[in-house]
């Protein structure tokens, strides 16, 4: 599937910055069913690019000089190809183990350690899905439901959340049998979902008969990933996988507007 994707975020300050640092992970991985077609980031002050610790292309953004607001721009086509059974080519760099260590929006609690023990039976593939539709069916998904720094924990007990939740939620149960899982962020060509272009999933490592690695799991629709997945970075959790992330030096109240459109090509 190819798509054409344009990602704005707009943070808003109702006094001058004199400084701004962010992190971007805006840019698609580079891996084998996913081939960057053209990618543009548009921004004020200066980008320098960098790999991160889990091979994700990064980009460190500094604005200097009074500013009252930063504009971030992504657009480009990507081409990505189909998944057999959501199963990915590469194992990285980085052992699978990496992704069992427990972080604070992963941690798992009494009621996620009864939720693990009740809805993950195994470590195959079937088994993973079925822990995926039992947390879309304890997690309901609820737009503006919860935030960036609702833990797995609090969405279970909430009972309601979104794609980040469903991921964290995922993880958690599986740390629980020492299944290594990471947290995916990236976009989605929602069709009549309804949820958010700019989506979360997770990759969990299995090892079957005829395979072993990492399997790509969108835990929000209980399925595998596959081309309509475009993938920009993989990570422990959302901290350290967001799209965007930083501090600034003065601003007063933000606020933040973000927009996603992601259109599938014709061939």
């Amino acid at each position: 599937m190819r798509l054409a994707i344009r990602h704005e975020t707009l943070y808003r300050y109702t006094s001058p910055l004199a400084y701004t640092i962010q992190q971007l992970r805006l840019t698609p991985r580079i891996e084998m069913h996913q081939q960057m077609l053209a990618w543009h980031i548009d921004t004020s002050g200066q980008r320098n690019a960098f790999t991160d610790a889990y091979g994700n292309l990064c980009h460190m953004l500094t604005i200097t000089g009074n500013h009252d607001e930063v504009r971030i721009v992504v657009s480009g086509e990507i081409e990505v190809m189909p998944l057999f059974l959501g199963r990915l080519h590469e194992t990285g760099t980085l052992s699978p183990l990496v992704f069992t260590v427990t972080t604070r929006l992963t941690e798992p609690s009494e009621g996620i350690r009864a939720f693990a023990s009740q809805n993950l039976r195994g470590n195959q593939s079937e088994d993973l899905l079925q822990l995926a539709a039992a947390i879309c069916g304890a997690v309901s998904y609820q737009s503006g439901a919860t935030g960036v720094t609702t833990t797995a924990n609090d969405a279970l007990l909430l009972g309601q959340g979104v794609c980040q939740d469903h991921a964290h939620l995922f993880i958690a149960c599986c740390h629980m049998r020492n299944i290594p899982a990471r947290y995916v962020s990236g976009y989605i060509n929602s069709g009549s979902s309804g949820h958010a272009e700019s989506h979360a999933w997770v990759d969990v490592w299995v090892a079957e008969d005829d395979f072993t690695g990492w399997v790509s799991i969108d835990v929000t629709h209980a399925c595998y990933a596959s081309d309509a997945h475009c993938r920009l970075a993989v990570a422990r959790d959302y901290d350290s996988a967001a799209p965007v992330s930083g501090v600034r030096r003065g601003g007063g109240e933000e606020s933040l507007d973000v927009r996603v459109n992601v259109t599938p090509l014709s061939q």
